[in-house]
This record gives C-alpha cells, structure tokens and sequence, in this order.
C-alpha cells in the first residue's frame, strides 16, 4: 500500500509539473557564454560603502530623478511619488499615482515625467501634485508594463513598454522566463499628443538613455543581456543596431550624464542555470511551476557599469555580499555624484564621484 501511495504521489508530481497551465509559453533561443567577471568586468568592492538615502521610508524607489536644484525625486511600490532634498532628507510626498511609478526624469519645463508600470506615461506637477496621463496605448495595443522614460531636449519623452503581456503584478521574470519579445520602444510627442512605436518585438525592454548630443538613444534589452541603438539623427536615423552585447550581467536601468557617459545598471550577474534552458523552452516551463525559491535566484551583487558613446567599459562598479545595496535597477549621475535605485531596497543610494577614483570618467 506504502508503494501504491508514493507512486500516486510521484505521478501526481509529475503531472503538475509536465501539465500545470503556467502563463508563460517559452520561446527556445540561445543565450551567449556569459563573460568572466574579469579584466574590464572584475569584481571589486567600489559599491562597498555607498550611503543609504531615506531609509525605511517606502519600498522599491526603482529610480532617482534630480532637479536643478538638486531635489531628488524617487517613485515607491505603494505609488507614491516622494521628493527629498539634495541630501535626500525632507521626505515630502508630491502624490500618489495609484500605480507602479517606476522610471522617472525631469522634463525642461519642470514637470515630472513617469513611467508607471499600471497606469502609462504621466506628467506630474511638482509643485501642485497635479498628474496628467499622457499615453497608456499605442497602436491599439495598451501598455502592459511602462519602464523607463527619457526627456529630449525639446520635450519630446522616449520611453519603454517592457511587456505588453506580463505586468507589474506577474513581474519581469515571467517575460523573460518566455522570452516571447513582447516589449517596446515608444516615443511621445507632446506637441502633437501622438504616439510612435520606434521598435517591437523586444525582449523586456527596460532602460532608456539619450546620447549628449541626442542623435541617439539607447535601450536595454533584459531578456537578451544587451544594449541597442536607435538613431534618432544623420543617415542612420530610423535605423537600430547593437550597441553593447553580450554583458556580464542582466542589464536594468540605464541613462546618460549629458558628458558621453552612460551608467548602466545591472540587476545581478547572469545566471548560469537560466541561461542553460535558453533552448530548452519545455524545462523553462516545468521550472515555472516550481515554488519561486526553488528557482534560479538572482545573487545579491551590486553591479553598475560606464561605458563611452562608442561601447567602450570605463568605469566597472560593485559589491557582492549580504550587505550589497542591491540589486541595482538604475544609475543616476548628478554633478559628482551617482544615485543608484533599486527595485527591492527601502532605501535609495549615492556613491561619490571623485578625481582620485582612475576608473571613473
């Protein structure tokens, strides 16, 4: 009888995890060899002493955005949307969005722009708490999971619709554990109130960065472990290309300094049991159904990355250990400080910049 019950049971396993429906419909690809974390992509312990900013006050500040004045503006998973003072102290709530605020950046007439995981693209008054949905569609199709957001020069918003199937609420693991390309790269004109799909078919489009000179912009690919170019000026415009391929991590939030930088955030290092099913869409959707902590788990490893407007690695930043800030989901440069978000964190953070650091541009 012992036997006839351990055999139920191993075959009432076997169908949960062989027949379970699971949201996900994995797509087979074939994820690069992942780069040693050595030569330009060695470990250090730069992101060791950084300082933790209004601690305790909210959860998942994903973003930091900073005014001319040096306010310091951070959007929390309850929906709030907070300003600090240049110190990162003051807490003064601006208002809630009744969503997911996640990428954030100041526009030049002052305002707020948001990336709002639930709600769209919104504009917020600072000094009013005022908030305007500018978009929440395109093309008929409704955004999904509205990531990260750039203001050019002239107003004109560049931003990132990760998935337009697996929200917020079901988490960026679920489209890249499909890896089904459901993640786009949008633009908004708010002199004309429209709306232009630049590309598709991505795979968890995250981060967007414009160049110094705005005749490009870049966007992270989560779910391919690269960086594209989409170019916004000259003979190439319209046009996209890889920018940076290949990284040693699992690139988040990235923008520009307006000096050729761009800091790139990475959420963890790649993970070498993910990256085995890559082919294997079948064993992706059996892990699927296993308990979340029997997955592939990220490591707790602060990772940011500088790279020049031609690819080039300048500046390689971490720090690995329970006590990392991480992971980090987007890199701030303001003056001589870099301002580091995390989706995870009840805290934000600021590493300083400094002449005496070689590495650094």
């Amino acid at each position: 009888m012992k036997k006839i019950i351990v055999l139920l049971l191993v075959a009432a396993a076997a169908a949960y995890l062989l027949l379970w429906p699971v949201p996900v419909d994995p797509v087979a690809w074939d994820a690069p060899e992942a780069p040693e974390l050595t030569g330009p992509y060695a470990a250090n312990d730069e992101l060791a002493d950084v300082e933790r900013l209004a601690a305790g006050q909210g959860h998942g500040p994903e973003d930091v955005a900073i005014d001319d004045q040096g306010n310091l503006y951070v959007g929390y998973e309850d929906g709030r949307l907070v300003r600090y003072d240049p110190n990162g102290e003051n807490g003064d709530l601006i208002t809630n969005t009744e969503g997911r605020p996640l990428g954030l950046d100041m526009a030049p007439d002052g305002t707020l722009v948001v990336a709002d995981g639930y709600r769209g693209l919104l504009r917020v008054n600072p000094a009013s708490g005022g908030l305007t949905v500018l978009t929440d569609q395109a093309n008929g199709v409704p955004f999904g999971f509205t990531d990260d957001v750039d203001v050019a020069s002239d107003g004109v918003i560049y931003f990132t619709d990760a998935s337009s199937k697996f929200g917020p609420a079901m988490k960026a693991r679920d489209d890249i554990m499909e890896h089904g390309g459901h993640g786009r790269f949008l633009k908004y004109d708010p002199e004309s109130a429209t709306t232009t799909v630049l590309m598709e078919g991505l795979q968890f489009a995250n981060g967007v960065a414009l160049s110094e000179n705005e005749d490009f912009v870049l966007v992270t690919q989560t779910g391919s472990y690269n960086v594209l170019r989409y170019w916004l000026k000259g003979d190439k415009a319209g046009s996209h290309d890889v920018f940076f391929d290949n990284l040693p991590g699992i690139p988040d939030g990235i923008s520009g300094n307006g000096r050729g930088t761009f800091w790139l955030a990475l959420f963890a290092p790649r993970n070498a049991a993910l990256d085995a099913m890559s082919d294997k869409p079948l064993l992706r959707k059996v892990v699927f159904r296993l308990p979340q902590f029997m997955q592939p788990q990220p490591a707790r490893h602060g990772f940011v990355l500088g790279l020049d407007e031609s690819g080039a690695v300048t500046a390689n930043l971490q720090h690995l250990g329970e006590d990392a800030f991480a992971p980090v989901t987007s890199a701030e440069q303001a003056g001589e400080r870099l301002y580091l978000g995390s989706l995870t964190r009840d805290s934000f953070a600021v590493y300083p910049l400094s002449d005496d650091r070689e590495s650094l541009p």
